[in-house]
This record gives structure tokens, C-alpha cells and sequence, in this order.
């Protein structure tokens, strides 16, 4: 059984482990029991009901969150030509083509995102094995493959981020920080609901939002009621 820190049990108290609280209360509770010394992320975790084995409910997208995530996203993008310029004027960290592929394949990987324009596969391909394993391999359905790599950038730096369903059909993605206030994290919690709620796949049977709760990084869990969240999103 994991062992919890002193600090960790004396906020645990504050949660009813048994209600099911609205999406302001849970959030509200999060920033009270949120007491680490850093700027702890807010975390989201939402229990889907669909079955990931099934290609037809493996459910992956992007959002863009209105406020952002609260921490600086490096972005390096592959890219040539005039779209270099575009790149760097989006605010891209890093830009190159095989000098980049180089690079990565001597083991740096200082970067969060990779951006690549479609001519450019054939050498990011090649990479694969490196930035697959990370997360970090350029993909279309991410948006993260396009010639449109200025809006890429400046969308990614904005707030956008991927999600995308795990094993056990659940999805864990990060919606600001503490430091953010309620209203922030609420705006960002909305926008992120609503597009898992459009964008539930037609095969997925029964209920669909199983379960949904937020915590901090270092604190724990708050239960949210999905009617109420299904109430936000005025549906």
C-alpha cells in the first residue's frame, strides 16, 4: 500500500471521498489542498465508456484552452525554405530540417512538441523509434503535421494540447495550475468537456462519462457529478 506524506493526510480530510461535487466546488477544493511548495498543475482524469481496443471508440483529438496551461511549451519545428521564417515569427524554439534529425538522434530532446510540415516526414520518419516512445512524433491527426506550421506554433503555445484515451479508457490531461483562479480553471474544464461529450463515438454503448475528478499534483482526487457537468456544457 503507498505511503502518504503528513502533508497529504491532513488535506485529505477536507474531501468527502463519498460526494460527488459540481465542477466550481471540486476545483475550488483542489486550490484549498493543493499546499506543495510549487505551482502544482490541476489535473483532469475522465473514465469514458468506450472500448479503446475498438478502433471506432478510440477516442483522440486536440483543444485549445482559452487560458492556457500555465507553463511554457518548447516547440521545435522540421521545416525548410520559406517555412522556417514562419516558424521562428510564430515563436517556434527551434527550427531545422536534417541538422534538427541529427540533433535528436544524439540524444537531445529538450522540447515538448514537434511540428513537421508533410515534406518533411521522410526524415522525421526516420525518428520513430525516438519520439515515438516519448510522445513526441509528429502526427496529423494532432494537427501537429501541416504547412500551416505559424498557426501549429502559435496554437501550441497558446494553450493546445492532445488528448487521447489510455488502455483503461480514461484520459488524463492538464487544465492550468493552481495558481490560476477558479473562474480560469472552470473556462478551461468547460471547453475540454464539451468537446469529449461531441466528440463521443457513435459505437460507445451505455453511459459515457463513468466517472470525472480533478486534483493537484501532490493532492488528492475531488469526484465530480457528471450531471452537473453535462449541466455546464448546457446539454
Amino acid at each position: 500500500m503507498a505511503k502518504h506524506s503528513k502533508r497529504y493526510l491532513e488535506v485529505k480530510d477536507k474531501v468527502d471521498r463519498e460526494r460527488l461535487y459540481t465542477p466550481e466546488e471540486a476545483l475550488k477544493l483542489v486550490k484549498e489542498t493543493a499546499t506543495a511548495n510549487f505551482d502544482e498543475t490541476v489535473e483532469l482524469s475522465v473514465k469514458l465508456g468506450v472500448n479503446p481496443k475498438h478502433a471506432d471508440q478510440n477516442v483522440r483529438g486536440t483543444v485549445v484552452l482559452p487560458n492556457g496551461t500555465g507553463r511554457e511549451v518548447k516547440v521545435v519545428v522540421f521545416a525548410k525554405g520559406e517555412k522556417v521564417k514562419e516558424a521562428e515569427e510564430a515563436g517556434a524554439d527551434v527550427v531545422g530540417a536534417e541538422d534538427l534529425a541529427e540533433k535528436i538522434e544524439g540524444g537531445w530532446l529538450d522540447f515538448d512538441v514537434a511540428v513537421a510540415t508533410p515534406d518533411m516526414m521522410s526524415i522525421v520518419g526516420k525518428l520513430g523509434r525516438i519520439l515515438g516512445p516519448q510522445g513526441l512524433m509528429p502526427n496529423p491527426k494532432a494537427g501537429t503535421v501541416t504547412f500551416e506550421v505559424g498557426k501549429a506554433v502559435k496554437e501550441i503555445k497558446a494553450g493546445k494540447i492532445e488528448y487521447r484515451v489510455d488502455k483503461a479508457g480514461i484520459i488524463h490531461l492538464p487544465i492550468g495550475k493552481v495558481s490560476f483562479s477558479v473562474e480560469a480553471l472552470l473556462e478551461n474544464f468547460k471547453v475540454i468537456m464539451d468537446t469529449l461529450v461531441r466528440e463521443r463515438p457513435a459505437a460507445a454503448k451505455g453511459k459515457y462519462l463513468r466517472s470525472i475528478a480533478v486534483s493537484s499534483t501532490m493532492g488528492p482526487g475531488v469526484r465530480i457529478n457528471s450531471a452537473d457537468v453535462m449541466t455546464l456544457i448546457g446539454r
